[in-house]
């Protein structure tokens, strides 16, 4: 029998037939730089909070645009506002569907928090100052939905607003109003009472003045805000490099102004 060589041709047919396709390795990508990273979320900060709210605010609150666009057009406002803001420059623009959703979840928790204020006024006990009421409307938040409440900074943007103030007064309220009425006493002393005819007289000239001057400056106020919003939307439907310094300056002013 012959010796077993390496190099012969039945050993090499046979080493032929039991080898599969040979593999690309770097088609797997091992080692290589083209694997996917996952994609980083982006997070909103208290100051682009701030903002959304204050666009929101004065967007919701606008009487020429409030009550008369759609829904998808009220959002498309409020991310062209928010984006254009010279406080979030540098920032990656958001979408008007992210806008929508951080304001959602924005007011739902703030309308919580509102409850759990609420709650603490009613609690409050005697010698007790507004840190120790704070203390409590968190405690009493976590105890009702389990989890802490993080936007503090935005339950104080809303809430003196209508929608989220507090129905109930702080202790601390009260005191300050005595405290006010007793320095203005002496000087309601001092001023004499007009006649029952007189002061008729002086509240009905009073009252049409002010009336008078109250509609002339609804107006001016009305046509000032049509022309600025008009000037604002020509100016953000422009693109950013074509504009000249005085009409950047110009946007930036109609937008510090509307925040």
């Amino acid at each position: 029998m012959e010796p077993f060589s390496l190099d012969s041709p039945g050993f090499m047919n046979l080493l032929s037939s039991q080898t599969s396709q040979p593999i690309d390795v770097g088609s797997i990508g091992v080692g290589s730089s083209t694997v996917p990273k996952p994609v980083e979320r982006k997070k909103w900060t208290t100051q682009k909070d701030i903002v959304l709210i204050s666009v929101w605010l004065n967007t919701s609150k606008d009487p020429i645009v409030s009550n008369q666009q759609k829904l998808g057009s009220f959002w498309n406002r409020i991310a062209e506002y928010f984006n254009s803001s010279p406080q979030l420059s540098g920032y990656a623009p958001r979408e008007w569907s992210q806008c929508k959703q951080r304001w959602g979840r924005v007011n739902e928790q703030v309308c919580k928090f509102v409850g759990s204020y609420e709650a603490a006024l009613k609690e409050q006990a005697s010698g007790q100052n507004e840190n120790d009421v704070m203390k409590s409307v968190h405690d009493i938040f976590f105890n009702d939905y389990q989890l802490k409440f993080t936007l503090e900074h935005a339950w104080r943007e809303l809430r003196f607003d209508q929608k989220w103030r507090s129905n109930s007064v702080s202790r601390d309220g009260p005191k300050e109003k005595r405290k006010e009425a007793a320095v203005t006493e002496p000087e309601l002393e001092e001023v004499r009472p007009l006649g029952i005819k007189a002061s008729k007289a002086a509240k009905r000239k009073k009252h049409g003045n002010e009336a008078a001057l109250d509609q002339i400056e609804s107006i001016l106020a009305k046509k000032t805000i049509i022309s600025n919003r008009k000037i604002l939307d020509r100016l953000l439907g422009k693109n950013t490099d074509t504009l000249s310094d005085q009409e950047r300056t110009l946007k930036n002013k109609l937008i510090s102004e509307m925040l």
